[in-house]
């Protein structure tokens, strides 16, 4: 057997190393476009014990968690496979941010929910994130090895997921094409492998001083069994052939045909045709049988040219086309003015993979896509009717995905998931943990951790302030549970307990929270505790960047402070109208030359969601607007009419220009 090798393909024992296999489950962080009448079906469902209703899934997270915490539900269920994973380029993970420009006359007088026209977008490249630089660095770390062994473990996966007559197709280029078949060869079997495929996504390459121009990516389509789903494609004849076989026009219905010989060589017997009986030229034979001959004569399909000849009438508007191959020319590349692009540099053309689709998966089956990106497999899947799952390691490739479903009429809801605490909570016990750990030393391990990464230090004797840093007390938020307005009354009342209440109290002026997740409200009610309390509070998250090892070795965690919403409510009746005011996010991460474009918050503001009665469920996205390339302007105002009165939690998520998402919580009383 020919075997390709990798450092670190085989452990020391000899075996092959295995894919982690962590199942964990999912958590959903939002539910879009359900109705008011759903959602009530939803929870009557769930309090019965489960909800068997299929719904669409987008998931944020790494595939190498992602796709083992998938096998658990859908092992042996995916129909249709498509990824295009990285090619070995830095701007895998990077992305076009855009900072809208309003037009200097500034708002409309009278239209104060409207930001005014704007003048286009001020475009910056968005570097990757930490995380995904670190997967990144994962991926291509060891160079062509680390490569083969990261894609090794996902396919094998990814094998698993399919169906027995699903399909698997990854897209490549030129960089590691070659040596991905030659893993996918082993994984799926050699006779397993059905194309590749070829597809001309440049039109004029640049000229190259010692090679050819590189004008192609590479499509290996594989199967799980020879028994596959496959829908043969055709493509609509060129004009000139069309006039050229198809030349003649029927008087009565005008419709274009041609007349086709239906004789191949070698002998065979006479057909009768209509009243006559005819043999076939010498050295041919009739290649269909009597009876179908008599059912085409029967509709008019048999024509006689002037010698006699019997011939087949075709008609143009019944041909299929011409059967397509293993090149595919015809699809072009999302350049810079399709009015597809949404600001990804490796985003594919939505003609590509509805090609894929229809060929190798029926409607209602399961396409999964672990590299979505800028969401065009889940799009498409979506618009042929085909159930989906979507992951990606991006939280602006999430984002970019749900405003692009959205667009899509009538798309049916979906849900927003993440691994969440589960995640944190494998890495808590496996970082900090042992056969001898208790819970109190994981936790104690856990918040030293933490505070170090902070850059400060530990202190004890208290349940509530873990660390001090430059005159700041520090409280550090547990794993698997959201900073509460609750866990900030203890923090403030702990911290007035403590400052100032002997010589070895400590000296602070206020308390930095770090959290992994905040309640909705926190940042309004908590804030208000605490200014009642005359304390300083900031709220900071830790970044997801903490439970890689690697990360952390290389310095790279940054914690960022939560952006603040402000928000107007006003009640008519039983309408409730809501208009933002204020958007205050910290701009560590964007540029200082486009902060300076900031001239008024909302240019902050890509895209936002209410949910008008919240259930402490979920989030579930009932009415949204947001910015897209036709209409660059961002309404700043919503409304909605009760049925029935009663005290209700609206919920409202702003999402900003880079991905992060904030949200505030406001409750109102319906007369």
């Amino acid at each position: 057997m020919i075997e390709l090798i990798w450092d670190g393909k085989y452990g020391p024992d000899g075996k092959k190393t295995a894919p982690l296999r962590l199942a964990l489950p999912f958590q959903t962080v939002e539910t879009v476009n359900e109705s008011a009448q759903e959602r009530q079906l939803t929870l009557d469902r769930l309090i019965m014990g489960h909800d068997p209703r299929w719904r669409n899934r987008l998931i944020w997270g790494d595939k190498k968690y992602v796709l083992p915490a998938l096998l658990k539900e859908f092992a042996g269920q995916v129909n249709l496979i498509y990824i295009d994973p990285p090619f070995d380029t830095g701007a895998n993970f990077s992305f076009q941010a855009q900072v809208p420009q309003p037009l200097t006359r500034g708002p409309i007088p009278g239209e104060p929910q409207m930001e005014g026209e704007m003048a286009g977008n001020l475009v910056f490249t968005k570097e990757p994130s930490i995380i995904e630089q670190k997967a990144y660095r994962d991926t291509w770390g060891k160079g062509l090895d680390s490569y083969l062994k990261w894609f090794y473990e996902t396919v094998v996966l990814l094998r698993e997921l399919l169906a027995d007559t699903g399909s698997l197709y990854v897209h490549l280029d030129w960089h590691v094409g070659h040596y991905a078949k030659a893993v996918l060869d082993e994984v799926f079997g050699l006779d397993n492998f059905r194309n590749e495929i070829v597809w001309q996504k440049v039109r004029v390459s640049k000229a190259q001083s010692i090679s050819f121009g590189n004008v192609h990516d590479t499509v290996f389509f594989y199967s799980k069994s020879v028994q596959t789903v496959f829908v043969p494609q055709y493509t609509e004849y060129p004009e000139s052939y069309q006039k050229s076989h198809y030349g003649l026009v029927e008087d009565s219905t005008g419709r274009r045909y041609g007349l086709w010989d239906f004789t191949q060589s070698g002998s065979g017997p006479a057909r009768r045709f209509g009243d006559q009986v005819i043999d076939p030229p010498p050295g041919k034979h009739w290649i269909w049988s009597q009876e179908r001959i008599d059912k085409a004569f029967a509709e008019g399909r048999i024509v006689f040219t002037a010698s006699g000849t019997p011939r087949l009438k075709r008609y143009l508007d019944e041909a299929k086309g011409n059967f397509i191959e293993d090149i595919w020319t015809d699809i072009y590349d999302v350049n810079a003015v399709a009015h597809e692009r949404l600001g990804y540099d490796t985003q594919k053309p939505e003609a590509l993979l509805e090609r894929i689709i229809k060929a190798s998966s029926n409607p209602g089956d399961l396409v999964l896509d672990c590299f979505c990106g800028s969401g065009t497999t889940p799009a498409v899947a979506e618009k042929l009717g085909r159930r989906w799952i979507a992951c990606d390691l991006g939280r602006f490739a999430i984002h970019t995905t749900r405003k692009r479903l959205l667009s899509i009429p009538d798309v049916k809801p979906f849900v927003v998931q993440n691994l969440g605490k589960y995640e944190r909570q494998a890495w808590q016990v496996a970082e900090f943990g042992g056969d001898t750990a208790t819970a109190a030393r994981i936790s104690q391990s856990y918040q030293r951790f933490i505070l170090e990464l902070y850059k400060a230090t530990p202190i004890s004797g208290y349940n509530w302030l873990h660390g001090v840093k430059a005159g700041r007390m520090v409280h550090v938020g547990p794993v698997d549970a959201p900073i509460s307005p609750g866990d900030v009354t203890q923090i403030v009342t702990e911290f007035r307990r403590a400052v100032g209440t002997g010589k070895d109290a400590p000296k602070s002026n206020g308390v930095d929270v770090l959290g992994w997740d905040f309640a909705f409200e926190l940042n309004e009610v908590a804030k208000q505790q605490a200014a009642q309390a005359n304390v300083a509070l900031r709220f900071l998250r830790i970044p997801r960047e903490v439970l890689e090892k690697k990360a952390v070795e290389q310095g790279d965690i940054h914690f960022f402070e939560l952006a603040a919403l402000a928000v107007d409510v006003q009640q008519q009746a039983r309408t409730a109208t809501i208009t933002l005011t204020d958007f205050v996010i910290p701009a560590d991460d964007v540029p200082a030359e486009v902060q300076k474009s900031i001239t008024h918050w909302s240019q902050w503001i890509d895209y936002w969601a209410v949910d008008w009665d919240n259930r402490s469920d979920t989030f579930h996205n009932q009415w949204q607007t947001y910015r897209t390339r036709q209409n660059k302007e961002l309404q700043k105002y919503a409304a909605y009419t009760y049925d029935a009165p009663g005290d209700y939690t609206i919920v409202i998520k702003v999402i900003d220009i880079l991905g992060n998402d904030t949200t505030k919580t406001l409750r109102v009383n319906i007369p």
